[in-house]
C-alpha cells in the first residue's frame, strides 16, 4: 500500500486498518514464536504498515 493510498483513507477507515493491522502482527508474531514463518521480513512490513498508518492518522487529527 503506498503513501497516496493511505492519505485518501478517512480517519475511521485509518483507525479500522490499525486494528487489522495489528492483530494481523499479533497472529504473524505468535506464529513466528511457534515455529519459524517462512518469510520473517513480513513483521518488519507489518510494523512498518502500522506506523506509516499511525502517521497519517495523527495528521489527519491535528488539521482539525
Amino acid at each position: 500500500m503506498k503513501n497516496s493510498e493511505i492519505k485518501a483513507y478517512s480517519v475511521e477507515e485509518l483507525r479500522e486498518k490499525i486494528g487489522s493491522e495489528t492483530e494481523g502482527l499479533r497472529k504473524l508474531k505468535f506464529a513466528h514464536q511457534i515455529s519459524a514463518i517462512e518469510n520473517p521480513m513480513k513483521i518488519r512490513e507489518s510494523k512498518k504498515m502500522i506506523a506509516r498508518l499511525k502517521t497519517e492518522l495523527r495528521a489527519k487529527e491535528l488539521q482539525k
